[in-house]
């Protein structure tokens, strides 16, 4: 299983925080974003982690991750997205990453309290979406479910109503979907909607949606931002990293102060 990060795009509902820096790095109590991403995918058992950034900020990206977890055999890769294009085409400019692997995909701005370490390891083939019920699905993609519990329709951000299940920021797929991505034709906001390749899925059969049990997070906005780090705090998600997180992120703070110690 490979794992992928999408943490390029500008994030314009967070100017002017995200004028100096990526959103996937501003702080959610007490680390950067980018870690609750890479923690669910360590979780999980992946070693071989994709992150996908904006040029502007690639080199912040490197300066934070590029060795920290070098002696713990998890190696990352770094991918420059010029320009956003939707969430799909992640998986294209991952296509030689991802190989004949399946892979995980998880946005770098979304928090989740629930441990998918498990559903992960056991996937098989498909597509694997992960629902959340909401008080605005229109904001969001949305699945709709029959009498069974099976997903039914999914449709992004719809007009009109047809569920308050909205599907969150993780997507697990076999290797299939850099084939399904690279046929997806793009929407009329000029970009690769990631349902399309979940309809795909949906069509063959073959996709199941799973529902959440804890906070599902998007750090979008300000009010959403404050309210991730505040959450984080109260349900003490800070406190389930992988030890492997922890660890490579306190010996990078003592790494830190060591060399600031020297230049004072």
């Amino acid at each position: 299983m490979k794992g992928i990060i999408l943490a390029g795009g500008t994030a314009t509902r967070l100017f002017p925080l995200t004028a100096t820096t990526s959103k996937q790095l501003l702080p959610v109590y007490d680390r950067q974003m980018i870690f609750y991403p890479l923690n669910l995918l360590v979780k999980a058992g992946i070693k071989d982690i994709l992150v996908i950034v904006a040029p502007e900020h690639s080199g912040q990206f490197l300066n934070l991750l590029g060795s920290i977890f070098d002696k713990f055999d998890i190696r990352l890769e770094f991918k420059v997205q010029k320009v956003p294009k939707g969430l799909a085409e992640a998986f294209i400019l991952g296509e030689d990453f991802i190989d004949d692997e399946p892979v995980t995909m998880v946005l770098g701005d979304n928090i989740f309290e629930d441990d998918f370490s498990l559903d992960i390891k056991n996937f098989k083939e498909g597509g694997l979406l992960f629902a959340k019920k909401v008080s605005d699905p229109e904001r969001f993609g949305v699945v709709r479910f029959d009498d069974e519990g099976k997903a039914a329709q999914i449709k992004e951000k719809p007009e009109e109503w047809i569920s308050d299940f909205a599907i969150t920021g993780l997507y697990v797929f076999d290797n299939e979907v850099v084939k399904v991505a690279k046929e997806v034709k793009p929407s009329e906001r000029g970009e690769k909607e990631i349902t399309e390749i979940h309809n795909h899925y949906l069509g063959k059969g073959n996709l199941n949606v799973a529902m959440l049990k804890g906070a599902w997070l998007d750090a979008g906005t300000f009010d959403t931002l404050l309210e991730a780090g505040n959450i984080v705090k109260e349900k003490a998600i800070y406190k389930n990293f992988d030890p492997i997180i922890d660890e490579a992120i306190g010996e990078f703070n003592a790494e830190l102060k060591a060399i600031a110690k020297k230049r004072l």
